[in-house]
């Protein structure tokens, strides 16, 4: 029964990434070898779950000029930004986000910022895409 109950769980954690739909994520001149994806699937409750991913992407801190943190942020239509948190890159420079946020139409923008708590973008931004699904 135990064996069922795995198979049925990783079923549907299958079925659930299958589901989910790509948008890709449009990279300003700031940083031109940036590509990426938000991936946008559903929880149990049908709010969105997104999953950012990016390769090729300069560390903060070799921009010109240089800065400390990306920071994600979502808008939702008429709504003002909200950051979600930070976006890390690592020594291969690829990086990844999750969150869960309420919204199923939204703008994701990632920014550079100095200050990585900053409550509204005050940096470039670098990376853009709309979630429409």
């Amino acid at each position: 029964m135990k064996k069922f109950t795995i198979l049925g769980s990783t079923c549907l954690l299958f079925c659930a990434l299958a589901w989910a739909k790509k948008f890709p994520l449009t990279a300003a001149p700031i940083v031109p070898a940036a590509m990426g994806q938000a991936e946008v699937g559903k929880d149990k409750n049908g709010n969105s779950k997104v999953k950012i991913t990016v390769e090729h992407l300069a560390k903060p801190e070799s921009l010109t000029p240089p800065k400390n943190a990306y920071v994600v942020w979502f808008q939702e239509s008429g709504s003002n930004l909200e950051a979600e948190g930070q976006l890390k890159v690592n020594k291969n420079l690829k990086a990844e986000f999750e969150t869960t946020v309420p919204w199923k139409n939204f703008q994701v923008m990632v920014t550079a910022e100095d200050d990585p708590t900053a409550k509204t973008p005050s940096g470039p931004e670098v990376l853009r895409s709309t979630v429409n699904p």
